[in-house]
């Protein structure tokens, strides 16, 4: 299995995206092509004592910097590593492409390059977030802001076919974000999303609401990218502040820091449980070939995770079952 990984996408590539590459290299049975700009990852590379043979390097002269505007930088870097790894997917000479970079450009040009499934007609970024029971998904979180209740029925059979078939649940339960977990709440797109949900082939719990993204009882969570982004980008900001938060408390006396130590393990436990590198990437379900999307800010452990995501994705044959589960449950027109 061949995986492309934008080289040059993320706060701190090529370096970190090369040291995730030689990680998963090491640890993954796949061969990983590095696209990007061939003399920046040359002497990385090299900096490693044993370099894997299962890394090989394909040029792209241009990236996409993560302010640009993605629509109008898809189109005029054509030779940019999010291009020319989308390319070598549609192509078939890689099963899977990787971009820890700009998300709006990756989604466009993942849409562009390799189209959409058979009865798809907006992609969904499916983040996993962790829950007190298990893992949730949440999806769409961020590449659709104004969607149409259809699309959210296909995120739903999308997401459903993910926790299914990539995450092992055997009767996934799916719900729908809402302000309250009663039919009648919400907008009038959410009501006539709520009744779609209900026509679905597939375990409809209703409405849920903000307090079980993290509770670990609803598999899938569905909702508008815009939504969907608020309340990922609030997570990463509350995780983020209550380990800042902690660290502070834990290290005001002498008492805290003997206790601090004594918990160590214990501290060390939560933090795995909410590091999001711990889960790689998140997949761009719709798309007509394995497309990640990983966090700007990952490191080389979030992106050794984000090839495992897309080995595990492609190994499942996800998107088989997703061309199945949406001609199924959409409804034909009448």
């Amino acid at each position: 299995m061949k995986i492309a990984l934008d080289a040059m996408g993320g706060d701190t590539a090529p370096e970190t995206t090369v040291a995730g590459a030689v990680r998963a290299a090491r640890e993954l049975p796949v061969e990983i092509v590095l696209v990007g700009q061939q003399d920046a990852i040359e002497p990385l590379l090299k900096g490693y004592p044993s370099r894997p043979d299962n890394i090989t390097i394909v040029h792209a002269a241009e990236s996409i910097g993560m302010h640009e505007s993605p629509a109008a930088a898809v189109r005029k870097k054509r030779d940019s590593s999010i291009n020319v790894g989308l390319e070598l997917l549609k192509q078939g000479q890689v099963q899977a492409f990787i971009s820890a970079g700009n998300t709006g450009a990756a989604v466009a040009a993942s849409t562009l390059t390799v189209g959409l499934l058979p009865g798809v007609e907006r992609p969904g970024i499916a983040i996993q977030l962790p829950g007190l029971k298990d893992d949730t998904v949440l999806i769409d979180v961020g590449a659709n802001i104004t969607p149409k209740p259809l699309h959210l029925l296909q995120y739903a059979i999308m997401g459903e076919a993910y926790s299914r078939y990539v995450l092992g649940r055997a009767n996934p339960k799916v719900g729908l974000l809402n302000v309250g977990e009663e039919e009648g709440k919400g907008t009038d797109f959410i009501k006539e999303t709520y009744e779609l949900l209900q026509t679905g082939k597939f375990n409809f719990i209703g409405n849920v609401e903000g307090h079980d993204i993290f509770s670990g009882e609803v598999d899938v969570i569905v909702c508008d990218g815009f939504a969907g982004n608020v309340a990922l980008k609030t997570a990463e900001s509350l995780a983020h502040a209550i380990g800042t938060i902690l660290k502070r408390s834990l290290t005001r006396s002498f008492m805290t820091r003997l206790g601090a130590a004594l918990a160590r393990d214990a501290f060390q436990e939560i933090r795995s449980e909410l590091d999001y590198a711990e889960r790689g990437g998140a997949p761009l379900l719709g798309v007509n070939g394995v497309s990640i999307i990983a966090h700007g800010a990952s490191g080389a452990k979030a992106i050794k995770n984000a090839i495992r995501v897309a080995h595990e994705t492609v190994r499942t044959e996800l998107n088989r079952h997703m061309i199945e589960a949406v001609k199924a449950s959409i409804p034909k027109p009448a």
